[in-house]
């Protein structure tokens, strides 16, 4: 039984280094989606091996009544699919800062605070041959923390598009 298991955990590994592929050492653009009003948020890829990275988004929200920040960091698996396509899967956390002030007639309403939250991701990519360009698109489901006036259900479904550059 132990060799069994130990073949199957061999043929597994080899299963795995033999479709891995060397990612972008770095890769900076834009991630575009709409979570909370965050439609745009400045993308780092940071390659650590063959098939892992570490991905770090900054997104600014400044409108009307609302101004908030947010930071994302997430730790990245990637696997090759073919022709240039790679799926990853992540998990991560962040921090965010918000502020509102409304005017509703007479009234005013303000209140400010700040937001953590652990967060999972899940998309695929495709990194063209002619161009240093990737193209990606994600769900990145997060979970707030201390946000009771920021989100009501604590809960934000993340999807977007990113574009990047690839350098080393």
């Amino acid at each position: 039984m132990k060799k069994l298991l130990l073949s199957a955990v061999m043929l597994f590994g080899i299963a795995i280094s033999a479709n891995a592929q060397d990612i972008s050492k770095n890769a900076l653009g834009l991630r575009l989606g709409d979570n909370d009003g965050f439609g745009g948020e400045i993308s780092y890829q940071r390659g650590l091996s063959g098939n892992n990275r570490l991905e770090l988004d900054l997104g600014f929200r400044n409108s009307k009544d609302v101004d908030a920040f947010k930071l994302a960091g997430l730790y990245q698996w990637v696997w090759n699919i073919e022709g240039g396509f790679n799926w990853y899967a992540g998990v991560g956390g962040g921090i965010g800062s918000w502020s509102y002030d409304r005017r509703i007639g007479n009234d005013r309403y303000k209140d400010s605070g700040t937001i953590l939250f652990v967060a999972g991701d899940l998309g695929i990519e495709y990194n063209f041959d002619e161009a240093p360009i990737q193209l990606s698109l994600d769900i990145r489901p997060e979970l707030y923390f201390n946000s009771d006036d920021y989100r009501e259900d604590n809960f934000g479904p993340d999807i977007a598009l990113g574009i990047r550059y690839r350098f080393n």
